[in-house]
């Protein structure tokens, strides 16, 4: 006969395991509810709402939040919660700080059955008396926590610890996952931007309209606060800014920074991209009161590259703390490369358009020669005759005669125009300049006592601004004075109510590391009206294109030649708040 208290006993230990076997199912079950939940969305924000909502449920919180660990700055913040109050998302626990801190940094669990008696507790609502706090692990390394807390003490059993460790193990796939996802949507728009950028890159000639695409472009393509351009001048020493998208009025009118002694002149020279996490602290960036004002934090910078040669750096920056990933650096590389492309692209287009603009100046010049011949064939027989005739008359009049001054001004005419006709000839026959050295401010201030009377009368004032010792020049003092001459009675003509004509001198260096100045620079400002864009573009390229109501557009074209003949450069450009300022720059000699 069976013993009636061994079955008692075995039917109460099949009972115990009953219960705990029905215990683990329907935790089991919760937990396999809960993962198919958080589980539903890849979206990473509404992936981490739902693991907090669940674990909160799960283990019956008060409240509860997740804490990742923010890679840029290695801080805890808490990204989702629920329960919390708001101000709890602005907190950030160094790794260590808090229980949650302490969880991460160890990446053990914690159970705390009486917060108030537990150092580590960082407050956030008055009334939680225990927490629990399991480590997120990713491949085996912590990247947040998973965080519960209750009103009542000692609310969380070993069970509960042991249920939001395995759900911490579900989240964190879900975390893994999302961020995967989000980086492939990432990829995607990236690339799908990238062959919508080129589109529009591609059907862009314009030099300055394809920049203002590009820094637009990267804008849009990288989500940043501001875009630039900079590009290499034609010394290779120093980038100028070309175009920017998003910035103030005070970024577009920095200075243009040395390729030795820049930040992004590391980017031309090594070829390589280059990120700041701030450029606001950072002391290899140049303008930190600019980027303070402007907002700019975090700075990538790659080079613009075509055929292996760096023609500037385009920079993207942020208006939040950012750490580049790898796919953006090589994103925005890959983009860059489609930049340069079109840049080139634009300056080929451009210069055949000069080109073709040249060969159509060239006629107009060869024109101009032969009429000039024919001008000063026609012409120069008769003066010959007249002054023939003048001389044969032999008039001699007394010293008191008035007409001996009206001889003497109708020889010195005929000679004029014979000067005149000469001039006219040399221009016809493109007369190459006779080199020696000339001191430049010697020839400015004998043309500021040639055209003294000129000036009194239109009222301008005449500042020169001469550097002393300047370098002498090789050229030719006729053809200088010429040109200098034309861009003077120019800005007289632009001031027909009186202004002010300022003539400046100085000996420059380029690169600016040479030894000793290796150009001279004159430059000449009025305060006229100013010339209008269209004007200024091929000014000293354009024979017989003139805003004036009287001449011929001559005086610029025969300045750029003189220049041209000389190795010279020459730029025109509007003067603030009105004007227009000339400068002139040859070589030492």
């Amino acid at each position: 006969m069976r013993n009636p208290l061994a079955a008692a006993i075995l039917t109460a230990e099949l009972n115990e395991d009953s219960k705990a076997l029905r215990a683990r199912y329907q935790r089991l079950l919760r937990l396999y509810r809960v993962s198919r939940v958080i589980h539903a969305t890849l979206e990473p924000q509404e992936a981490l709402r739902r693991i907090v909502r669940e674990a909160v449920r799960l283990v019956g919180a008060s409240s509860g939040s997740v804490a990742l660990i923010n890679p840029t700055n290695g801080l805890l913040e808490i990204l989702a919660a629920r329960g919390l109050p708001a101000a709890a998302s602005e907190l950030k626990l160094r790794l260590g700080e808090g229980i949650t801190g302490w969880v991460a940094r160890t990446g053990q669990p914690a159970r705390v059955s009486d917060v108030t008696r537990d150092p580590r507790y960082v407050r956030l609502r008055p009334s939680v008396r225990s927490e629990l706090a399991v480590p997120l692990e990713v491949h085996g390394q912590v990247r947040g926590v998973l965080n519960v807390d209750s009103d009542r003490p000692d609310a969380f059993s070993a069970e509960d610890q042991a249920t939001l460790t395995a759900l911490a193990a579900e989240a964190a796939r879900v975390i893994e996952n999302t961020w995967q996802f989000e980086q492939w949507r990432l990829k995607a728009r990236l690339l799908e931007s990238l062959v919508s950028v080129s589109r529009t890159l591609n059907s862009t000639l314009n030099l300055d309209e394809a920049l203002a695409a590009i820094t637009r472009e990267a804008c849009q393509l990288m989500q940043a606060r501001v875009c630039s351009v900079m590009l290499l001048d034609a010394t290779g020493a120093w980038l100028e800014p070309r175009a920017s998208f998003g910035a103030g009025p005070a970024y577009n009118r920095r200075p243009p920074v040395s390729v030795e002694e820049s930040l992004v002149g590391v980017v031309v020279r090594r070829k390589k991209p280059v990120q700041v996490e701030n450029v606001q602290v950072s002391g290899r960036y140049q303008n930190v009161e600019l980027a303070r004002a402007e907002g700019l934090v975090s700075l990538l910078s790659v080079p613009l590259v075509f055929q292996e040669r760096a023609i500037g750096v385009l920079n993207v920056y942020t208006g939040a703390p950012h750490v580049f990933s790898n796919d953006e650096v090589r994103t925005l590389s890959a983009y860059a490369e489609l930049s340069a492309i079109a840049i080139e692209k634009a300056r080929l287009h451009e210069r055949i358009v000069e080109a073709e603009e040249q060969l159509r100046q060239n006629e107009k010049w060869s024109a101009l020669g032969l009429l000039a011949a024919e001008i000063a064939h026609e012409v120069r027989n008769p003066l010959a005759v007249l002054k023939m005739l003048w001389h044969s008359l032999n008039l001699q009049f007394t010293p008191g005669d008035p007409r001996a001054e009206d001889a003497r001004r109708i020889s010195d005419t005929l000679e004029q125009l014979d000067r005149i006709l000469e001039r006219v000839l040399g221009l016809a026959r493109g007369a190459e300049p006779q080199f020696a050295p000339v001191q430049l401010n010697a020839l400015l201030e004998e043309l500021g006592l040639l055209v003294r009377h000129k000036l009194a009368q239109a009222n301008v004032t005449w500042q020169p601004r001469l550097q002393a010792n300047l370098p002498t020049v090789r050229g030719d003092a006729v053809q200088l004075e010429q040109a200098l001459l034309n861009l003077i009675l120019n800005a007289v003509e632009a001031m027909p109510r009186g202004g002010t004509l300022t003539v400046r001198t100085r000996a420059v260096r380029r690169p600016p590391t040479a030894p000793a100045p290796t150009h001279v620079w004159i430059q000449i400002a009025d305060t006229g009206a100013g010339m209008a864009p269209e004007q200024l573009r091929g000014s000293f390229r354009a024979p017989l294109r003139t805003t004036k109501p009287r001449g011929t557009g001559l005086g610029l074209a025969i300045v750029g030649r003189v220049v041209e003949a000389h190795r010279g450069q020459a730029r025109i450009e509007r003067r603030r708040p009105r004007g227009t300022i000339v400068t002139l720059e040859f070589p030492v000699g």
